[in-house]
Parts: C-alpha cells; structure tokens; sequence
C-alpha cells in the first residue's frame, strides 16, 4: 500500500542552536490516515534545513500535531494544525525544475505534474517535508523539492499551562531537572522578530546582464532570508516570472562568454540593508539587477537602478558544462 503514497522526510530545524527544542508527543496527518512521525529527538541544523535525514514517511501530509519543549523559555508548546488539502494534494504532485533537460528545452516550464522518463535529472518530486520552530511558538512549514524549497506557512503554537505531565514524561529520562535546565539555558528575551522579518516579500525579478554580445546566462540558485530557495535554468531564467519574492541570502549564477570563459559569480547580501532599500525605493515592480563587468572579474549590484550594498561579491572560474555551453 505504501508503495502508492507520497514518500516524504520529516525534518525539525532551528535558528539558531541555543533555540532547539525537543518534541514529548508527535504525528504527522495524512490524508489517507496512514500513520507518519516527526524524527526521534531534537531540532538541530539551521532555519530551514535540519542537516539530518530520517525514516522515510508515506501519505500526503495535511497536518501536524506536536507538543514540544522549548528549554530556552522553560515552556510547553502544542501546535495542532490543520493544511489545505486540496493545496496538498498539488504540491505533492508535483516535480519543479531543478536542472536542465538535455534533450527537451523548448517546453520547460517551472513544474509539472508529469514527468517523462528522461527528466529525472531536471525536475525534483516533494521530498521533504521541514519544520522551523522559532521563539515564542512561532513555527514555519516549508517543502522542498531538490534545490527547490517553498513556505506553507507560518503556524502559532499555544503555551501548554497545565504541564506537569509532560514534564514528568519528558524529564524522566534527562540528567538535568527542570530547575537546572532552567538556571542553565533559560533565554530572557527570546523572540521571533527576526525570523518573521525574514518573510517580508517584495515583487521583484533578478536581472543578470553583460554587455559583452557573446554573453551567455545558464543557471541562477536563489537562496532566500525566509529559507526559501528556488533554482532556474536556461531558457526559464531569460524570462523571469514577476512575483513576490522574500528579500535574497545569497544569489548563485553561472555564464560564458566564449569557449573557456566559464565563470560563477555570487552576491551575498545584508538582509537590514536590502529590505531599507526596498522599503525606499519599492515600486511594486521591482529588479535586482546583477551587471557583469567587460572582462568577468567582477558585477555591480542594484536595485532599481540604485546601488545596492552587498555583504561580499565573488567570482570564480568555473568548469560545469551546460547544454549550450561554448565548444
């Protein structure tokens, strides 16, 4: 039977490593009511990426219901939520691109519900299924797809006041007492700003250009402050899609010149200082626009037209070969 069902991981991140927590009771809902977990332990890794693997799980997830223990505030959470299943149903049906088809180009397109026998290299199925528990009960859902990842949503999770058995149950088999855990790891002011900022979306596409006529784009990676992050190849990337986007952590991209001028360039930038620029010069319609210098060594990068700070800026030489790459 499992065999038919959507095969997904289950992963439990955090911010930051003094913000873990450690789940008492747990399940995953399906729509088929097979029964699916979160993973045995804690939270690790970083928002939006747990850095771990788990026991594959099997159905279409449509919910989520966990109590947890969050040392840092010394307090019981209970999420219990509810998704869209009809919203479920198609991100799970679904495969995004992730890499180029070498035999088909003309017909690429973001995703697709079918996916031929040969392109399992270019489009990713659901893989991963990723939970970000933040301060304060704040939790954000993601999907991720290959490279791909997207939000659900964010969720709220209740205090649980009467505790006393969840307590009994989780410090059973701790070393520490409560007291201890809370003189040792109590956080004061422990709070989701930060990461709900991180969701803040403009509408705006990357333009990557060169004035050298020779000119070849072939791959951008956007890794995004909200942990988000989606990956274009040729020709989807020469059109992008107008559409509200959080503000970039880090943006990736590849191009050609001629033959055996390969280059990988990319923009790290500062999310304060991105989103005051954004915040004074949105239009609604917005482009970060990466301008490539006349002999590869190095880009500019603005915003609208107006110069935008970065963090850092690289340029390597690179040796991926892509389909339409110089010979």
């Amino acid at each position: 039977m499992k065999k038919d069902l959507p095969e997904f991981h289950v992963e439990m991140c955090h911010p930051e490593n003094k913000y873990g927590i450690e789940p008492v009771y747990d399940s995953i809902k399906t729509l088929e009511g097979v029964s699916a977990s979160f993973p045995f332990g804690g939270s690790s890794g970083q928002w939006g990426d747990s850095h771990k693997s788990w026991t594959e799980q099997h159905g279409t997830p449509i919910g989520a219901d966990i109590t947890y223990y969050a040392d840092y505030e010394d307090t019981f959470y209970h999420l219990n939520v509810d998704f869209a299943v009809d919203v479920m149903k198609d991100l799970t049906k679904r495969y995004y691109i992730n890499d180029e088809d070498l035999e088909n180009t003309e017909d690429l397109k973001e995703y697709v519900y079918e996916r031929k026998a040969n392109q399992y290299r270019a489009y990713s199925e659901f893989r991963d299924l990723v939970f970000g528990f933040a301060p304060k009960g704040m939790v954000v859902v993601w999907l991720r797809y290959g490279a791909l990842q997207k939000e659900l949503g964010r969720y709220q999770a209740k205090v649980v006041k009467d505790d006393a058995a969840l307590e009994k149950k989780l410090f059973a088999s701790w070393s520490m007492k409560r007291k201890e855990v809370r003189e040792n790891y109590l956080i004061p002011d422990a709070n989701p700003e930060k990461w709900d900022n991180y969701r803040k979306k403009y509408v705006w596409i990357p333009e990557i250009t060169s004035n050298k006529p020779t000119f070849k784009l072939f791959n951008v990676l956007t890794q995004y402050f909200n942990a988000e992050s989606e990956n274009t190849v040729r020709p989807i990337l020469l059109h992008p899609e107008k559409r509200e986007r959080a503000i970039p952590q880090v943006i990736t991209f590849f191009w050609e010149t001629g033959k055996g001028e390969k280059f990988e360039g990319r923009a790290f930038f500062d999310w304060q200082k991105t989103n005051e620029l954004f915040q004074k010069e949105d239009t609604g319609d917005n482009e970060i626009q990466i301008k490539i210098n006349d002999n590869n060594s190095d880009f500019e990068v603005l915003l609208n037209g107006k110069a935008l700070e970065t963090v850092n800026k690289r340029v390597f030489k690179s040796d991926w070969v892509f389909k339409e790459s110089y010979k």
